[in-house]
């Protein structure tokens, strides 16, 4: 057990360090461009909230990459494996296309279709419009990472995330109020921050891929077209891309509505998401870790030890959760007077904080189940249940119980944590109730086969 609980942590402990990086970059601009005031908390919250269904539905690619390259790697066939990744940078090159217009022509527009006010769209337009530039940076760094990740190499990952999140920081500071010699830009200097970020983090990716693999995998090898890989990544993306846009867009409507409860609230909301991410990324982190571990197993032909991977994963992942949560639960309101010193702001923030500090652990399960799952290919359960349970439960129960029951922030922040509950909950008993006897590595062949029932 020890032996398996240190592999895991090997794997898990650098890519909790990557997306914690990550969110500690975000918490930390929050705070910096807070200090401009409420409306700038609630733009940058907006923005993150629109930026996330705009990574969502690309995130498909990287995931993809993921689990398929694991697999590839455990059955010794990484030849196969570099030929998937390049079919998933022409994905992405078409993605970027799309994002590149969407930046240039629809910003404002998507402010109001959040229902965000006159102040927010004149003072945030230019912010989103640098964030969509920076996303393009982003969906390629996604599969480089998925790759690397694949491999067995989540250092290189975390290493790229912390420089391009370092730069990013400094950058902030510097640009958004003068600092340091530095043109005073405001929030528009934030948006130019993260965008340099994200590109030295896309260098970093590349060189790595394409410069110190290439003696071990041929990864600067151009593969020719293959239309029934093309087909497989193509359609492998699209489910877990929608997944994951189905879950964003839930949010997207679940922000709406907290938008439509005024400023403060919408500010509070997001201070209180910014902190709990603190426990949505490393969940993330051992959900990759879970794929990961999964994938390898299932290419060198034992689903058992996948399996048993899998949970020895989720365990760690939900001991993790439950000491952060304490944390969170005791010092709620301090952590969010960090951010913002309006009290309608700090104290509605500390009582979401409270609620949501051991309801975190469903999230956790959600993550950790469905990273197993995309290691054996599931990806069919996972896009059917994120449509039902995102559409049907989770934004009626939101309404209901924001607007109807006029419960308002916490009546919103009850329905988020039930529907994650339950997801987490239904992809746990899909884990368990899957016949491992019968997974095998996914390939082509006239027609894509599966391997499983989906």
């Amino acid at each position: 057990m020890m032996k398996d609980w240190k592999k895991i942590l090997l794997l898990a402990i650098p890519s909790i360090a990557s997306f914690a990086s990550m969110t500690l970059t975000g918490t930390i601009n929050l705070i910096m461009v807070g200090q401009l005031g409420a409306l700038a908390i609630a733009i940058v919250g907006v923005s993150n909230i629109i930026m996330y269904n705009a990574w969502a539905i690309f995130s498909g690619i990287g995931h993809t990459v993921n689990y398929l390259v694991a697999q590839n790697y455990g059955s010794n066939q990484m030849k196969k494996g570099v030929e998937r990744t390049y079919i998933a940078f022409y994905l992405c090159i078409i993605a970027s296309v799309f994002l590149l217009l969407v930046g240039f022509l629809f910003p404002a527009d998507i402010f109001r279709v959040m229902g965000s006010s006159a102040d927010m769209i004149t003072e945030g337009e230019n912010y989103l419009q640098i964030r969509f530039f920076a996303m393009i940076f982003s969906v390629f760094v996604f599969v480089f990472h998925g790759f690397l990740r694949g491999i067995g190499d989540t250092k290189t990952p975390m290493v790229s995330a912390i420089i391009g999140n370092l730069i990013m920081i400094f950058l902030t500071y510097g640009l958004t109020y003068g600092h340091l010699g530095m043109p005073d830009l405001g929030l528009s200097g934030a948006g130019i921050a993260f965008l340099t970020g994200e590109v030295v983090t896309f260098l970093i990716c590349a060189y790595f891929y394409f410069v110190k693999l290439h003696a071990k995998f041929g990864t600067r090898t151009i593969v020719p077209f293959n239309r029934l890989e093309s087909k497989l990544i193509f359609k492998e993306s699209s489910k877990l891309g929608f997944q994951e846009f189905s879950m964003s867009m839930a949010m997207f409507v679940f922000t709406a509505f907290v938008t439509r409860l005024g400023t403060h609230a919408l500010a509070a909301n997001e201070v209180a998401l910014s902190v709990m991410s603190l426990g949505f990324m490393p969940a993330f982190a051992f959900g990759s870790t879970a794929t990961i571990l999964v994938g390898q197993e299932i290419g060198r032909g034992d689903p058992t030890a996948g399996r048993k991977a899998g949970t020895n994963t989720a365990i760690l992942g939900c001991i993790f959760l439950l000491i952060l949560g304490v944390v969170q639960f005791f010092l709620s309101e301090p952590i969010a007077r960090v951010y913002s010193g309006d009290p309608m702001v700090y104290e509605l923030a500390g009582k979401l904080i409270m609620i949501s500090a051991f309801l975190q652990l469903f999230d956790g399960l959600l993550n950790f189940y469905a990273g197993g799952l995309r290691g054996i290919g599931d990806t069919s359960f996972l896009l059917k249940t994120s449509l039902v349970l995102g559409w049907v439960f989770f934004i009626p129960l939101s309404y209901i119980l924001t607007f109807t029951l006029q419960l308002s922030s916490v009546g919103a922040w009850i329905s988020l944590y039930s529907y994650l509950a339950l997801f987490g909950i239904t992809v746990m008993i899909r884990f368990y109730r899957t016949n491992w006897s019968t997974i095998k590595i996914k390939v082509v062949s006239d027609d894509v086969k599966h391997s499983i029932s989906s």
